[in-house]
């Protein structure tokens, strides 16, 4: 078919690929088209006018014919199984029904074109062609071109696609064959088993790391003081290892283009972390060791040195270390190497500073180190389970597995077991005595003057009270005994489970932030050291603070004493001190050597 000259093509009733799929024009005519159907078309001259009640009749037949087809099509779209129909092809169908309630368009004899072409506004214009009789539209052209008719006969485009046979319209969908079906159900069910195999494995792993790591736990609480001490200079190390790693050198491209050394790493990187890790940590320790053990730096000739000139030794080394680090700037690298400066420091501040209160609190007493401990992981144990239990509600987005019933649900159950938790140890005097010799265990006899938390006490109660509970127990009930220390028990259990799981959070988002799902492989089937000390640092350093500033009894001791002299008095004032000292002994009926 061809569309008159001059005016504007209508709008594509299906997409171009179902047009080429189906082989049917879109736009206009080549020239050689046209010439072919101009010489094919019978002049006017020669043609024979159609009367006006002839014309009506064969447009009559023609919009019958529409229906008749377009209801065919429908009809054959809805009965078809495959739903993969295209779209355009339906708004196609749709349209060749509503254009065959409309009239045929009109001759070029009736409604001329105008001479200039000009482009509408509205969608869908009809195209002028004359009407063509009934048999034209089954296909039969001869017919149409040996008849007495000069109107050339076609079938608009939307009615030729509305006619086409569903299997044309729709795409093929081959079915899948019986062996392609059983092998994706086979590898389907082989992996479901390997990730239930693994996860199998993986539970075996962590269940018994689990009670590896709680069994050499307690085999070192036994052995003493001092070997607590190495597992958390072990502890800390490792997490320092795997918080550094994550910022590194070794891919971060130049920040210049004109850098002669550019893709080379600096050489300095590992080094200084491990410079100022090596210095940070002879600074704590050096504190603790002179505060806990005056009696033997300040004694010892060899350990004065040490004892009187810690401090500025401790700042000579960092400023060693900071010296390197500024001759080590390259350009290039200024952005990294600052970067990693900043790194360095936080790491150092949160991890070794807090794995130096964890010290302090084993000198203190290795009750203040193993309960608060144990703390956090039963709340984590009892979150745990009140979250498989009865957990429904979301708690915090950086962990999408922590539920509001479970943090609910260990808060309560962390306060209960405190209470007996806590009571029970501070039976023992190897637990609740401060260090005074590091060769100590659990089988040398410890004996101390314990602290005045660990004594019974007696609270008297309301009157009313009281002799409301005599009268139901039968008996005077008048004070209930207590022990300050199950107060204290309260306010560690109250932090380790509203506040030091928030550790755990911190450390979550730490790990999306760099995209990694453990911060290393340092205990199997657990991941790295830092994903189990997340929440102790904070709770160590909180335990710290709370014991120094609200229970340690601050009083006079030999060190602090010995301290004093030894730093403050010149070694004239010293002799001197010993002779008023023996002298008063000796007043004293005390015999001096």
């Amino acid at each position: 078919m061809s569309w008159p000259t001059g005016t504007t093509s209508t709008k594509q009733f299906v997409t171009k690929s179902a047009f080429e799929a189906l082989a049917v024009e879109d736009g206009e005519e080549s020239e050689e088209e046209l010439v072919q159907e101009e010489h094919a078309r019978p002049d006017s001259a020669d043609s024979v006018k159609l009367s006006k009640s002839k014309l009506k009749k064969l447009q009559k037949q023609a919009r019958t014919e529409k229906r008749k087809l377009a209801k065919a099509a429908t009809k054959a779209s809805t009965t078809d199984s495959s739903p993969r129909t295209t779209p355009s092809l339906e708004k196609s169908i749709a349209r060749s029904m509503v254009s065959a309630d409309e009239d045929p368009p009109l001759s070029e004899a009736e409604h001329p074109q105008p001479e200039s072409s000009f482009e509408t506004d509205q969608e869908d214009v009809p195209t002028k062609e004359p009407p063509q009789p009934p048999h034209a539209l089954d296909g039969d052209v001869s017919a149409g071109a040996k008849s007495d008719t000069p109107v050339a006969a076609s079938v608009p485009a939307s009615v030729e696609v509305a006619a086409k046979p569903a299997a044309e319209i729709r795409e093929p969908h081959p079915s899948p064959s019986p062996k392609d079906v059983e092998r994706a159900v086979k590898t389907e069910q082989d992996t479901q088993d390997a990730e239930r195999t693994k996860k199998r494995q993986n539970l075996v792993t962590r269940t018994l790391w689990t009670f590896i790591m709680i069994g050499g736990f307690l085999g070192l609480l036994l052995m003493g003081h001092v070997y607590m001490i190495i597992l958390v200079m072990l502890c800390q190390t490792l997490v320092y290892r795997e918080v550094t790693a994550l910022f590194s050198l070794k891919d971060v491209a130049p920040d210049a283009a004109d850098i002669a050394a550019k893709g080379r790493r600096d050489p300095w990187s590992k080094t200084l972390n491990w410079y100022f890790f090596a210095v940070t940590n002879y600074f704590l320790y050096g504190e603790s060791i002179i505060y806990y053990f005056k009696h033997v730096v300040f004694t010892d000739g060899q350990l004065l040195p040490f004892a009187t000139n810690h401090r500025i030794i401790s700042f000579m080394l960092y400023t060693i270390g900071f010296v390197g680090f500024v001759m080590s700037l390259k350009r290039g690298y200024l952005k990294q190497q600052f970067g990693l400066f900043c790194w360095v420091h936080m790491s150092l501040l949160l991890i070794v500073v807090s794995s130096h209160f964890i010290v302090n609190n084993i000198l203190e007493g290795l009750i203040w180190f193993f309960v608060p401990a144990s703390l956090v992981i039963c709340n984590d144990v009892f979150a745990y389970i009140w979250g498989i239990t009865l957990g429904r509600t979301p708690l915090i987005k950086l962990s999408p597995k922590k539920t509001v019933e479970g943090f609910v649900g260990a808060f309560w159950s962390t306060l209960i077991f405190s209470v007996f938790w806590g009571t029970y140890f501070m039976q023992f005097n190897y637990m609740i005595c401060p260090v005074h010799d590091l060769g100590v265990s659990v089988w040398s006899n410890v004996q101390c003057t314990p602290n005045p938390v660990f004594l019974a006490k007696e609270w008297e109660m309301w009157a009313p009270l009281g002799s409301f509970l005599s009268q139901l127990l039968g008996r005077p009930v008048t004070v209930v005994p207590y022990v300050p220390y199950q107060l204290h028990l309260l306010v560690f259990a109250i932090f380790a489970s509203l506040v030091a799981p928030f550790g755990g959070f911190f450390a979550s988002g730490f790990k999306r932030a760099f995209n990694i799902k453990d911060f290393g492989h340092s205990i199997p089937g657990h991941g790295g050291m830092t994903d189990r000390m997340d929440c102790q640092f904070l709770m160590a350093v909180f335990t710290y603070v709370y014991y120094s500033s609200l229970i340690r009894g601050h009083h006079v001791t030999v060190g602090s004493i010995l301290q004093m002299i030894v730093s403050g008095l010149t070694v004239e004032e010293q002799v001197e001190l010993m002779k008023d000292l023996r002298r008063y002994m000796q007043g004293q009926g005390i015999v001096t050597v």
